[in-house]
Parts: structure tokens; C-alpha cells; sequence
């Protein structure tokens, strides 16, 4: 009684709040990581594209990535949380975290739009694998990842558009 902190269940908070702040730090580590490769091209390279009519404004991009790999994050950590970490989780996982760098990587540090159509074709199929890999586990975990997969979908047909008018 009273233990605070230092008790089992301290521990068992403190271990679960440091699980937390792990499973959201890396995906947002590769969302800054991804930005790096990002920031000049923005200014100088993407406003000279012909863009689709749908495309959103360029500030909306950081806020809406910025709460997908939130997302992305919470959604590992239920499963980590149920130690559901086996190697096809993480593979997937891990694997659709680096298929989104590269894509940042290949369009705005590349400046290749055709080069990272592949690689998002690529991360929406693995996103779908994650989340089907995920579904069996936690169904929360599983639809936490659905609005980073339809954000992507609509970043697959952005790059195509883009493309097409390039």
C-alpha cells in the first residue's frame, strides 16, 4: 500500500509508458528523417510540377503525416502490448516503415515521381499486409493503420498525377 512509483505496478507503468513513447518515436524518427530529403525540394523542385486540381496545400502535409506515424505508432505498441511481435509483424512492419522513407527518398530527394510510384505501390500493398498481419491480434491495432492506408491511396494517385502532367 503506498508504494508508489516503486511497486509492481510503478514498474509495470513506467515499462508500458516507455513501450508507449518507443512505438511512437520511430515512425516519427522516419517522418523526420523522410523531411529532411524533403525540405529543400519543396521549396525549390515540387512548386515547378504541374499539379492535379486535388492536390492539397503544401501545409497540410506535415500535420496529416505527423498524425498518421502517431497513429502507425499506437497501433504497434497494441500489439507489442500483447506480444504479438513475431517476426511476420515486424517484418511487415518495419518493412512498410522503410518502403515510406524511401518514397521521400526517391520523389523529393531523387526527384524521381516514377521511381516512388513503384515504391508506393510497394508500401500500400505491405500497408494492406500490415494491417491484415495486425487484424489477427487487435482489431484496434489493424484499424488505427486504415486511415494511413487511405492517405496513402490518395498519395498513390497524387504521384501518378503528377506524372501524367510532367
Amino acid at each position: 500500500m503506498g508504494q508508489g512509483l516503486h511497486g509492481e505496478k510503478g514498474k509495470t507503468f513506467v515499462v508500458e509508458a516507455l513501450k508507449v513513447l518507443a512505438s511512437v518515436a520511430i515512425p516519427l524518427l522516419i517522418g523526420f528523417i523522410g523531411s529532411i530529403f524533403t525540405a529543400g525540394s519543396v521549396k525549390s523542385w515540387y512548386p515547378g510540377l504541374e499539379k492535379p486540381s486535388f492536390s492539397p496545400p503544401n501545409w497540410l502535409f506535415a500535420p496529416v503525416w505527423t498524425g498518421l506515424f502517431i497513429l502507425i505508432g499506437i497501433s504497434f505498441y497494441l500489439i507489442w502490448r500483447e506480444n504479438g511481435l513475431d517476426a511476420a509483424s515486424l517484418s511487415v512492419y518495419f518493412g512498410q516503415l522503410a518502403l515510406n522513407l524511401l518514397w521521400s527518398f526517391l520523389f523529393f530527394g531523387l526527384r524521381s515521381p516514377s521511381l516512388a510510384f513503384i515504391d508506393i505501390i510497394a508500401l500500400w500493398l505491405l500497408i494492406l499486409a500490415n494491417i491484415f498481419i495486425f487484424s489477427r491480434k487487435s482489431k484496434a491495432a489493424a484499424a488505427l493503420l486504415v486511415p494511413y492506408w487511405l492517405w496513402v491511396s490518395f498519395a498513390s494517385i497524387l504521384n501518378y498525377a503528377i506524372i501524367s502532367l510532367n
